[in-house]
């Protein structure tokens, strides 16, 4: 599991599971914050097999992220 720290924001590779496998996805929470943060799914309609593929997929997108909005949404 990759981390990412961007201005008030952390970002962290995750895989969420779905029907049939696991997607592809990034969790973004405010530094210090509490509660859960938010998934965004990425690689849109690929549905990996394990999560360790999954997780690995996520770790790519993660790196070419190039920052994180005030509303906590990716920014590419």
């Amino acid at each position: 599991m990759a981390r990412r720290v961007f201005v008030g924001f952390e970002a962290v590779a995750a895989m969420v599971p779905t029907e049939g496998g696991y997607h592809a996805a990034i969790a973004v929470k405010g530094l210090g914050a509490v509660g859960a943060p938010t998934f965004h799914k990425v690689l849109d309609g690929q549905v990996f097999k394990t999560a360790t593929a999954a997780d690995e997929a996520a770790n790519a997108e993660l790196q070419r992220l190039q920052g994180v909005s005030a509303d906590a949404e990716l920014v590419w």
